[in-house]
């Protein structure tokens, strides 16, 4: 009897723990999966992490910082471990973790880098390296802000980043082989100034079909009910581009074919990733919930394509 009453109070705790995706407040969400474990990080203390066995039930995991790195808290004021928009990949049997270390509404900023052999945390491997600082826009220097990290391979296997949030816009900077640290030029992508104001940011390329397809998100996030982030992207045969839309409009001047905006359920949906899994790619993102006064949550939609361009399914997954 002991037992068994014991076994009961454990089972409200164990079930706390797992949560349906909208029941999880989720900012600038990317996902991998590794071996049959889904993996989700997110903007959070730290980066938040998130793991599931079928994209559908999310267990929180301890974040990948326990402490906001001495590098980072040194280099931006103001910052005390909130870290935003990372960026997960797997090259050469590791996985790297870029991530943004900012304050709201400046441009002192940097991009830093994160290593790791497994992302299973019950593996004797698993242990987060950081290397520190990749990338850094400075105030009154730069006209460009470092945060959200995109890494991407071209054709000839050269790692690049993209990046950028408001201010002149995406950019894209090549990286030495060891991914840390950028070479050469920075590259302009995409621009919303033409258009009257800045808001683009969240820059992620997916390469497919002999195309380089550039996503970002404009208009405001962070907002609740008041956002109204939607989601672009312009295609190019070049990883440095020109990007142009559907209509033929480069991004540099404004452009970007819709791929997906708020609606009277959701309220604004961006800061999306592009994954693949089992030959389907899906489109990862977070939206504002118009039934949860504005709580941001993680969608996912199956991603169809189009006469070469992406189409997501009228029914996003996971609602």
């Amino acid at each position: 009897m002991r037992k068994s009453l014991f076994i009961l109070l454990l089972l409200p705790v164990a079930l706390s723990a797992q949560f349906t995706a909208r029941q999880i407040r989720v900012h600038d969400p990317v996902m991998f999966r590794q071996d049959s474990t889904w993996y989700l990080f997110c903007t959070g203390q730290g980066i938040a992490v998130w793991s599931s066995p079928d994209m559908k039930i999310w267990t929180p995991e301890k974040p990948v910082f326990p402490q906001a790195p001495e590098w980072a808290v040194a280099a931006v004021p103001g910052y005390k471990g909130h870290t935003w928009a990372p960026d997960i990949s797997f090259h050469n049997g590791t996985w790297y973790l870029f991530y943004s270390v900012s304050t709201f509404g400046k441009n002192g900023s940097c991009i830093g880098l994160a290593t790791n052999k497994t992302l299973h945390p019950g593996s004797p491997d698993f242990k987060w390296t950081d290397h520190g600082k990749v990338l850094q826009s400075v105030p009154g220097r730069d006209d460009w802000n470092a945060i959200d990290p995109n890494l991407a391979f071209d054709e000839q296997g050269i790692p690049w980043l993209s990046f950028g949030s408001f201010w002149s816009g995406i950019k894209l900077v090549k990286l030495n082989p060891e991914l840390t640290a950028a070479e050469g030029p920075l590259f302009s992508l995409a621009s919303r100034r033409p258009n009257g104001n800045s808001a683009i940011e969240a820059p992620f390329i997916f390469r497919k079909d002999g195309f380089y397809y550039l996503f970002a998100s404009v208009d405001f996030c962070c907002r609740g009910e008041r956002s109204d982030y939607k989601m672009i992207v312009g295609r190019s045969r070049h990883i440095t581009g020109p990007y142009t839309d559907q209509k033929g409009e480069d991004l540099m001047k404004g452009g970007g074919t819709l791929v997906l905006e708020g609606d009277k359920d959701w309220y604004g949906v961006g800061h999306n990733a592009v994954c693949t899994f089992d030959g389907r790619d899906y489109l990862v993102f977070h939206g504002y919930d118009a039934g949860n006064r504005g709580r941001a949550c993680l969608r996912t939609a199956v991603l169809h394509w189009e006469d070469g361009w992406p189409k997501p399914e009228a029914q996003p997954l996971l609602p």
